[in-house]
């Protein structure tokens, strides 16, 4: 945990949405100090007209290399969720040549009691994590 869902506009090679994973995993793993099997990703792939990120006014560009996350999250301090931004754009960046104006990202955060890892147990409440 956290779970990180992305929304991509279909056309990526598998080998590209790997990459893209691992770096979006190294920028959680530097952001929020988790455990490095701490690993859920979620990826959905869309038509391009079934996605449409704008830029809410402030003038960011947009192309077809759009990447939109959701994380999913225990409550992460204002700093670590800054990290995280800013560790997502720059390893995007050096590994799959995604500019920081084609990543949007969203926090939805919640308790230990909304997470079951499996099992139908609460691990956070029940102590095992």
């Amino acid at each position: 945990m956290p779970l990180l869902r992305f929304d991509l506009i279909e056309g990526r090679t598998d080998t590209e949405i790997k990459t893209l994973l691992d770096a979006a995993h190294r920028a959680m793993l530097a952001a929020f100090n988790v455990p490095a099997r701490d690993r859920y990703q979620i990826v959905n792939e869309h038509k391009a007209s079934r996605m449409v990120v704008e830029d809410t006014g402030l003038g960011i560009p947009r192309t077809r290399n759009i990447v939109v996350v959701q994380v999913i999250t225990r409550p992460r301090g204002k700093e670590a969720k800054q990290r995280f931004y800013r560790f997502l754009v720059e390893e995007l960046q050096k590994s799959c040549g995604i500019a920081a104006s084609d990543v949007m990202v969203s926090m939805v955060e919640n308790t230990d009691e909304d997470w079951s890892f499996g099992l139908g147990r609460a691990q956070f409440l029940d102590g095992d994590l």
